[in-house]
């Protein structure tokens, strides 16, 4: 059984082919998926994908990305996190790859967003999805800051350095990694993930995005998370039942759900 710890499933990709998408799950042996919230005004579609399928879960947040978007407050966060099935705050974090000419304090915006979800997340005693990219410095000051380890989460979609990775697991976090890992040039994410200690690794595919291989290139799907997870079973010499397992037990645990969801 195997679980895919980030997706969009309420993205257009899927908008006709939803029923094929958790068929294709079911017979890739992949049990649950969480579907990720990006902006308020999506979230209303994400989380009525979990209230419509037992096996789908929801979290609520604004993506670092999304500029232009309501802002959400703490108020907001909180009380929607009180559904049984938003089982996450996020995806939240910082993310400077786009920065481009802008200067450093223009992003002040997100780290202030990335506080509020912080802060919300501690409220809601519900577990943070961190996203950075070109920004893990201020991403891990900012977890330290506003107390993160207090209610941990997970580094999705990790590419950053084993330093990093393991900062973040000394504040309490899984580190997840998606179909990045199987691309030919990521030898040092290949590197992180081989060392890091399996009780602390969670699987994704972030569809529609990063199509793991033999799929690279193509719309992704939750039901390829298992190609993730055979990658690292054989990068890591352990047999895929196990990171099977593991990988599994870490998402409950990360996630503080009761095992009758299983």
């Amino acid at each position: 059984m195997f679980i895919d710890s980030h997706c969009h499933l309420d993205f257009p990709e899927y908008q006709d082919r939803l029923p094929e998408v958790l068929g294709n799950m079911m017979r890739a042996n992949v049990s649950h998926a969480l579907c990720i919230s990006v902006d308020i005004p999506d979230f209303p579609k994400v989380k009525q994908l979990a209230h419509t399928y037992p096996n789908l879960f929801a979290s609520v947040g604004v993506h670092p990305d999304y500029e232009e978007t309501p802002e959400p407050t703490l108020e907001f966060l909180v009380e929607e996190a009180k559904d049984d099935k938003v089982i996450a705050i996020g995806e939240t974090g910082l993310d400077y790859y786009r920065m481009g000419d802008r200067s450093y304090d223009s992003m002040e915006w997100q780290r202030e967003r990335f506080r509020t979800h912080i802060r919300a997340a501690l409220f809601a005693k519900k577990p943070l999805i961190i996203h950075t990219r070109s920004a893990s410095e201020d991403t891990l000051r900012i977890m330290r800051e506003e107390g993160a380890d207090a209610i941990g989460g997970v580094m999705h979609c990790f590419t950053e350095s084993y330093e990093v990775a393991k900062a973040a697991i000394e504040l309490g976090f899984y580190i997840s990694f998606s179909g990045i890992v199987t691309f030919k040039n990521a030898k040092d994410l290949q590197a992180t993930c081989k060392a890091l200690p399996l009780d602390r690794l969670l699987i994704e595919t972030d569809s529609p995005y990063l199509a793991p291989v033999p799929h690279r290139g193509q719309t992704n799907e939750p039901a390829w998370v298992a190609h993730v997870a055979s990658y690292i079973a054989q990068l890591r010499g352990e047999p895929v039942e196990r990171i099977a397992k593991q990988t599994t037990d870490n998402f409950f645990q990360c996630f503080q759900l009761n095992r009758s969801y299983s």
